[in-house]
């Protein structure tokens, strides 16, 4: 049997067993004591993602077993493996990505334009009071009418073209970026707003150090509920008179009876509105990382 060498530590005052120990602790990292932490932080990582995923496992689940155990007509509703391979052939085809690249062009236009014409203005109309005297009676007026209802409109004024789809976008996402931005503005901490008044800020000083940054946080609500708003409408506009898009290729689809085809495009304006609030989220944790977290 062949010798196991062995180690010899060089210690000038003698041996001590306690040093030897130590460094042997030291060198050699032991299996037990190194796992526990990568292994509950994976354990934790894998539970996040468990307890966010369980509903729509689920429901999945249940869209797959519901057609084919007959709880659904399966002719209405195909399972949710056959929408995906649809989906797969759509996109294979070449159709999924020219739909959604007609529909992504007109959203983030129209949603572009409503950012820029809905926080300028409701900064200024939150910030000075007379102004809001002035349009407050409008924007009510405007507010309380869908844009769905103004369809109609838009196509008789400007067409059925591209102007027509792009305006109704604008105008449903104006108004949650508009009234948020108002409420953001008027919600501001008065002490706040006190104290930087009483160190002689003047007022644009007052308003770009003070009541911006503070108001970014409900400003990023009413932007996030614009950005699903966007792609939910224009869907909507789209079903009518377009010639492309997803919203074309859902009603085209349910026309023509290709039902898997349909449900292949819901699934892809789906996927679409979540990661699109996925990315806005993302980039309203970077631009108030100021803020304390929720759990400090």
């Amino acid at each position: 049997m062949a010798e196991i060498p062995v180690l010899h530590v060089h210690d000038p005052a003698g041996v001590n067993p306690g040093t030897v120990r130590g460094l042997t602790s030291a060198v050699v990292p032991r299996g037990k004591a190194g796992l526990p932490a990568a292994v509950s932080g994976a354990a934790r990582l894998l539970t996040g993602f468990a307890k966010r995923g369980v509903a729509i496992a689920a429901f999945l689940v249940l869209w797959e077993v519901a057609p084919r155990v007959g709880l659904v007509d399966r002719t209405f509703l195909v399972p949710f493996s056959e929408a995906v391979r649809a989906l797969i052939d759509l996109a294979a085809n070449g159709q999924l990505w020219d739909n959604t690249r007609a529909s992504l062009v007109r959203s983030l236009a129209g949603f572009g334009v409503a950012i820029g014409v809905g926080v300028p203005l409701g900064l200024l109309i939150g910030w000075y009071r007379p102004v809001a005297e002035i349009l407050g009676p409008l924007l009510e007026l405007f507010r309380n009418t869908a844009a769905l209802a103004l369809l109609p409109v838009f196509i008789l004024l400007l067409g059925i073209g591209e102007t027509s789809k792009i305006a109704i976008v604008v105008y449903a996402c104006t108004w949650p970026i508009l009234l948020n931005t108002v409420s953001a503005v008027r919600s501001v901490d008065p002490v706040l707003v006190k104290s930087a008044r009483s160190m002689a800020l003047p007022a644009h000083r007052l308003f770009a150090k003070v009541i911006l940054p503070a108001s970014v946080p409900t400003i990023f609500t009413g932007i996030r509920l614009a950005g699903s708003g966007s792609i939910l409408v224009l869907i909507a506009a789209e079903m009518v008179g377009a010639k492309a898009g997803l919203g074309y290729l859902v009603n085209v689809s349910q026309q023509n009876f290709a039902i898997p085809d349909m449900y292949a495009a819901i699934i892809a304006v789906s996927v679409i509105g979540l990661a699109f609030n996925h990315l806005l989220v993302a980039l309203e944790r970077r631009l108030t990382r100021w803020r304390p977290s929720a759990g400090a």
